[in-house]
């Protein structure tokens, strides 16, 4: 039987649930989760290994119009997701208003094949997903149109399935070991990412990188150092907490779920370092791996 392999690239608006929806068909947690919009920031690969096929999911950042260099080099990452996809999984939250001109400008004109895939319909009546789906099958005639919910993992059987049969025969592009391209480094400092997203309001999260300065292995445990990144001083003394309170409690949560991903114990020390404006710097940008 022959080998198929192939690109799926899952794009929407930011909260649409892009990250939950790699996770579980993944299998693994690859893209961090957090109740904010665009928290994914890179193009993150997971890969679907078995023996007939490979199966290639790209997570992509939550399509929006930048505002500032960032932004810039996301948006630049779901075009390079669209550029080389087999297939399009163009996830829409069945509450969402039909004001999608940001991500339908992306796709509305592409040959590439389409599925539609409404999500979040746990709380929505039967009436809601017909009329959703009489919307999106009459403005982007898709191929498939799935009411789902990614968090709850309902009503995802069909879509492997589905994606099988709009891949070509092709050798696969990644080892079959590989679960991921990206390294355990890049995904430490994404666990601390989701740490601070999910502990600070307004500004201070989409104002943050981290950066992982050390990461030692040793026989016993992994000794990480983590810079997070922050634009201003007033943002370093929040990020910091009355008496260094805020940064151990990130700290402390970071660590643990650190050690469930490396199954290892680990020690974990994090500073704070103010870079002005980075968001808006090319050569910060390209240091922190934003930029091709």
């Amino acid at each position: 039987m022959a080998h198929k392999a192939g690109f799926v690239s899952i794009i929407g608006k930011p909260n649409a649930g892009k990250s939950t929806l790699m996770n579980a068909l993944v299998g693994e947690k690859l893209s961090i989760i957090t109740p904010k919009a665009q928290t994914t920031r890179h193009r993150i690969l997971g890969m679907v290994n078995e023996e007939a096929y490979q199966i290639v999911f790209s997570d992509t950042p939550g399509i929006i119009k930048p505002r500032y260099g960032l932004q810039d080099s996301m948006m630049n990452f779901v075009k390079g997701a669209l550029s080389d996809a087999d297939l399009i999984l163009f996830m829409t939250d069945i509450n969402e208003q039909h004001d999608e001109s940001d991500v339908l400008e992306k796709i509305i004109n592409t040959t590439i094949p389409i599925i539609v895939l409404i999500n979040k319909i746990d709380g929505a009546t039967q009436e809601q997903v017909e009329e959703k789906t009489a919307y999106w099958q009459e403005l982007l005639k898709p191929k498939h149109i799935y009411a789902i919910s990614a968090l709850h993992k309902y009503n995802l059987d069909g879509i492997m399935e589905t994606v099988l049969e709009f891949l070509p025969e092709h050798p696969p592009y990644y080892d079959k070991e590989d679960l991921t391209d990206k390294t355990q480094r890049f995904f430490v400092s994404e666990i601390i990412r989701e740490k601070i997203f999910n502990n600070y309001q307004k500004e201070i999260p989409y104002s943050t990188e981290v950066v992982i300065t050390a990461f030692k292995e040793e026989e016993k445990m992994v000794r990480i150092s983590a810079e997070i990144i922050v634009e201003r001083d007033s943002q370093k003394n929040i990020l910091i907490g009355k008496g260094g309170s805020m940064l151990k409690k990130v700290g402390t949560e970071a660590r643990k779920d650190i050690e469930k991903f490396l199954d290892q114990k680990v020690f974990l020390e994090t500073f704070v370092k103010v870079l002005p404006d980075w968001r808006s710097k090319k050569n910060y940008l390209k240091s922190f791996g934003y930029e091709n």
